[in-house]
């Protein structure tokens, strides 16, 4: 592999372990005038960062955050993010993501894993009203609550005030609740002592292989070294760096590439709260973006709109696509327009985000997820036998091995996560004679909804809640522009009254925003295996066959 190998650094370079406000504290020390954010317009340099940050963390501090603790982002992207995210690590404490799109019980069920005691959020209200009562629920002590308006430049904070009303207006200040203002208004910690590389930085959740939400364990290690890896496949290093964060912060992809990675090379984060074309697009022109992680959808929304050919998207010179396969077609069309090169890669939780992408410089190969960043090893495994190879030039499971590599997974039996020290990924891949990875299918059974992962068994749980459904199963069709939706198959109770529309009318509403189904389909059997499973693969390959 090594003479065929694309990236810019050699493939077994070493990358040095650093507790991860390193990351921040050498860089603000380097380039302290630096722009670190742009949020709205709104200017934080590398500086100020730090020093929020040092705050940040004596604020955590005094409310009883250490070593051993968890402290929860449960937050759009946003400089209270960053703040949080690296004061908590300040601190000595680990972290949680929790998405926003978390309904009540899910952010139940992950609080009490995690074992948070400390929740970051926004005083908005799609996140507050949600995650007071998780605070009444669990074992959660106090929530620290920041205002959009505090991080927005001057003109636009006083409109947003105008129109919101008061910071405090959606809560009451007590000892379980705190703003965020009071958390950075502490001195700056003087004694932040460095956690050991190989201590627990972060707890990203993921639904693995059966649905049930676990939490990889990566340490400062792995997170550290997966930033300087995804750095290191700059072919232009000391090139303007300034990266569109329209990806959320809470997933692991841009977790790493857009905020660790920007963070240790001294780029800047152009933050949006979340993906909206017309922002996205007016961003981009605004602060000549020159870094654009996304997932195919985001990239599809932004062809289709009609006015991308109005704004100046010239600065870009790479796109990272993750999350999903992206279509040959739609890669040659957004780098037709844009004159970028759009790369695609390929990570997931487990591996603190990035195992392959495909060389900035040449484009890599289309329809592949390029080769192992340096440092990486991969096996084909076979694909009964895990403790096999597969054959040679057969396809098999990818497993890789790297210092990204989580620990595994919290709290949780891990027999059968890893095989002779590699971490099983479940997806299919084959390989090329120059290195380069295609995956061609998946053994798990997930359904991949614009880059995020739906679990099939946790809609069939829901529907399993009617009264009148017998049997569901749920599989994942073609979607041109989010690549799948989920769609129900249902067998109904004698005499039952219900139909497909009533239960999509019922169903929906229970979801989460990635897992609401298509359609509902009454049916008067399901397929069922030999010794009678319900069997998902037919109605799959159904699916498919009438999709084209």
């Amino acid at each position: 592999m090594a003479a065929a190998y694309g990236h810019p650094v050699p493939f077994d370079t070493v990358f040095e372990p650093r507790w991860m406000p390193e990351l921040l504290f050498r860089t603000a020390a380097r380039v302290p005038q630096a722009p670190a954010i742009d949020f709205m317009g709104r200017i934080t340099r590398y500086g100020e960062l730090a020093a929020l940050v040092r705050r940040a963390a004596n604020g955590f501090r005094a409310l009883g955050v250490g070593p051993g603790c968890t402290v929860g982002l449960f937050l759009p992207n946003c400089p209270h993010y960053v703040i949080a995210a690296y004061g908590a690590w300040a601190a000595g404490a680990r972290l949680a993501n929790f998405s926003p799109l978390y309904t009540v019980d899910e952010l139940r069920t992950q609080v009490e894993d995690s074992e948070a005691d400390v929740m970051v959020t926004l005083d908005v209200k799609a996140l507050l009203p949600t995650i007071e009562t998780v605070l009444a629920s669990t074992r959660l002590k106090t929530l620290v609550i920041g205002n959009v308006a505090e991080a927005l430049p001057p003109a636009k904070s006083f409109l947003y005030r105008l129109l919101k009303g008061s910071d405090r207006s959606s809560f009451v200040e007590d000892v379980r609740h705190q703003t965020f203002a009071e958390l950075v208004a502490q001195p700056e910690i003087a004694d932040p002592v460095p956690q050991p590389t190989n201590s627990i930085a972060l707890l990203q959740y993921t639904g693995g292989t059966t649905g049930t939400p676990k939490g990889a364990m990566l340490t400062h290690a792995n997170l550290s070294v997966n930033a300087a890896q995804v750095n290191a496949l700059d072919d232009q290093p000391g090139a303007p760096d300034r990266i569109l964060g329209a990806l959320p912060l809470f997933h692991i992809f841009a977790h790493t590439c857009i905020m660790n990675r920007t963070v240790l090379n001294g780029g800047m984060m152009v933050l949006l709260p979340k993906f909206e074309v017309k922002a996205a697009l007016s961003a981009i022109a605004r602060t000549k973006i020159t870094a654009l992680p996304g997932v195919p959808t985001m990239y599809r929304a932004m062809l289709d709109h009609p006015d991308i050919r109005r704004h100046d998207l010239s600065s870009v010179r790479v796109c990272i696509s993750g999350g999903a396969p992206c279509p040959e077609p739609l890669k040659a069309a957004f780098e037709t327009i844009t004159g970028a090169k759009l790369v695609e890669g390929y990570g997931l939780t487990e591996s603190s985000g990035v195992v392959c992408v495909n060389p900035y410089a040449t484009g890599g190969k289309p329809g592949t997820i390029g080769q192992p960043v340096p440092g990486t090893h991969i096996r084909l495994l076979d694909k009964d036998d895990p403790a096999k190879l597969a054959a040679p030039g057969e396809s098999g499971e990818l497993a890789f091995k790297g210092p990204q590599m989580m620990q595994g997974y919290w709290k949780r039996d891990n027999s059968g996560v890893f095989a002779d020290g590699y971490l099983r990924t479940g997806d299919v891949a084959e390989v090329d004679s120059d290195g380069y990875y295609r995956i061609v299918d998946r053994l798990k059974d997930m359904i991949i909804v614009g880059g995020f992962k739906v679990f099939p068994s946790q809609v069939e749980d829901q529907l399993y809640a009617h009264e009148q459904v017998k049997d569901a199963i749920v599989v994942g069709v073609p979607d041109s522009y989010l690549g799948e939706r989920p769609k129900a198959f249902v067998t109904l109770q004698e005499g039952a009254t219900v139909d497909g529309d009533a239960l999509l009318a019922w169903l929906n509403p229970r979801l989460g925003k990635h897992e609401k189904v298509v359609s509902v389909e009454v049916r008067d059997s399901l397929p069922k295996t030999m010794i009678g499973k319900l069997s998902r693969k037919e109605l799959a390959a159904e699916a498919r066959a009438k999709a084209g």
